[in-house]
């Protein structure tokens, strides 16, 4: 089998846009996958498009020959864009090869140690203004079957914030923990404000709305800076989301900086690399988180990690998106009642695109908006639920 085509389809999805990578193959045979990265989507098309030149021919199930030889050849390595695209590709290698055998990704990864993982709410809180919002809004994403929440509650913090601008940015974690009670899990997002004393001193603050973390508190390129704030907070901190490779991770982890990582498989490498950075944390008992906000096909190969790696804790997932997220694909995905996702089953990654949809809703541009008081418009007004509920109650 030989690689015939690489080619890449964007998708409005109204803070950013979706970017697929068809992988074609000789053999009648395509693996998809997913290189979006938010306000940088035509240079990600650009890089898949070069790597196209130098895969054309290639046996597709080669996984780990061709991304070493694409690392080696590579004068330029790493950063956002050309990881972003390198990641697509290895995991529509994994997908092809996959369907190649007639089974699930997981199989090849070593198999299940789970048929579902616990899942945590992200974009639940699109529109909320007030801390009634909030808490408004988590009544009814608990009610769909949730039973964690993630939000950023720091508007258009800039480094550091100032004691009554704090306060009334705590109002709606408050609000949450009141209106869902203690067994409901709190993830509060930082994407990487503050310098270290105003991060330290907001962990503190947090510590009494019990968060399972506080992820990414400080900008991504200081390691030393989250060392010290791991040290002196009194809530676990988590972060990964801006890493890349091994290389970045193996500090991180070295120096204890977090308590949790959480790598994207559409950036920090695809599956192989994930797959290898759970077991760098596994040996240093770090659970294993990774971020995922974003469409289909990143949740696809998420959930295949889901299902293989024993030290997978939590997936990250939009609650609700654009109408038209259920038209691209025949993504079907199941929420529990106890807020698990079912592990899908079928070949490869277990998802096919529909072409035609997706042209229905071509590229818009999205600036980036996390320092104009804009991050809590992640969804549209009329987004909604894409989840289905198991037809078998699953205990």
């Amino acid at each position: 089998m030989k690689i015939t085509s690489l080619d890449t389809v964007v998708v409005d999805f109204y803070r950013t846009n979706l970017v697929f990578v068809l992988l074609g193959t000789d053999e009648g045979l395509t693996g998809v996958a997913e290189a979006t990265l938010e306000g940088q989507e035509h240079a990600v098309v650009g890089a898949v498009r070069l790597l196209a030149e130098r895969v054309l021919g290639a046996d597709p199930t080669r996984i780990a020959e061709t991304i070493y030889r694409l690392n080696r050849d590579s004068y330029w390595r790493g950063g956002p864009v050309s990881m972003t695209a390198l990641s697509a590709l290895e995991t529509a290698m994994w997908d092809v090869s996959a369907r190649a055998l007639g089974v699930p990704v997981h199989r090849l990864l070593g198999g299940r140690t789970r048929d579902r993982v616990r899942a945590y709410a992200n974009g639940w809180f699109s529109g909320a203004r007030t801390p009634e919002d909030f808490a408004e809004a988590a009544i009814g994403t608990v009610a769909q079957g949730f039973r964690g929440l993630k939000w950023d509650p720091f508007e258009a913090a800039d480094l550091t914030v100032g004691a009554r601008d704090l306060r009334r940015m705590l109002e709606p974690v408050a609000a949450v923990r009141d209106a869902v009670g203690d067994d409901i899990e709190l993830f509060i997002e930082g994407h990487g404000r503050f310098d270290v004393p105003n991060a330290i001193r907001i962990a503190r603050e947090l510590e009494q709305y019990q968060p399972v973390f506080f992820e990414e508190p400080s900008p991504p390129d200081s390691v030393d800076a989250l060392v010290e704030i791991r040290s002196k907070s009194p809530i676990p901190i988590a972060a990964g989301e801006r890493w890349f490779g091994r290389n970045a991770f193996l500090p991180v982890l070295e120096r204890g900086a977090v308590d949790y990582i959480q790598p994207d498989v559409t950036h920090a490498g695809g599956l192989s690399e994930l797959v290898f950075l759970s077991t760098l944390a596994a040996a240093r008992y770090v659970p294993f988180a990774p971020h995922n906000p974003s469409g289909p096909l990143s949740t696809a190969a998420t959930l295949q990690l889901g299902a293989a790696l024993p030290n997978f804790r939590y997936l990250e997932i939009m609650a609700v998106d654009v109408p038209w997220r259920g038209d691209i694909s025949n993504e079907a995905l199941q929420l529990t009642e106890d807020g698990d996702i079912l592990i899908p089953e079928g070949i490869g990654l277990g998802i096919e695109l529909d072409l035609e949809a997706i042209a229905e809703h071509p590229y818009r541009s999205h600036p980036m908006r996390l320092f104009d008081d804009a991050v809590a418009d992640i969804r549209p007004d009329d987004a909604r639920s894409y989840f289905t509920k198991p037809l078998v109650p699953v205990s």
